[in-house]
């Protein structure tokens, strides 16, 4: 990821938990953690952000949770998450694969204890 580019295209991490769905963010909103940029939707978000970052940065470093489980790397479309457990978890999304779908049909805590071993290995 570029640096100077906000994850999650922008999307505000906070307003996964806290909102119907991801909103996008502001720059005006900005916040760093671990060299990465979010940009989250209001004063508030940014506190609460700014507060527990490790709360509301998504799963495996931003990359699609059902790809970590089988150790590849595919790209997230990040209006494609669920949240799980007080964790969010990012998704590929195009017009041939929807992970999420696939993610759904499988054992969830076999998914992610396999995503947690191939990310942290």
């Amino acid at each position: 990821m570029n640096n100077d580019q906000p994850a999650l295209d922008g999307y505000c991490p906070v307003a996964y938990f806290v909102a119907d769905g991801p909103l996008k963010g502001s720059a005006e909103f900005a916040s760093t953690h671990d060299d990465v940029i979010y940009h989250l939707v209001s004063a508030d978000a940014k506190a609460m952000f700014d507060a527990e970052p490790t709360k509301y940065v998504p799963a495996y470093g931003g990359a699609c949770a059902f790809g970590m489980s089988i150790k590849e790397n595919f790209p997230i479309d990040p209006t494609n998450y669920k949240v799980s457990d007080g964790r969010l978890f990012l998704f590929l999304k195009n017009d041939d694969t929807d992970a999420l779908e696939l993610w759904n049909k499988e054992n969830e805590a076999d998914l992610i204890a396999k995503a947690d071993a191939n990310f942290s290995a």
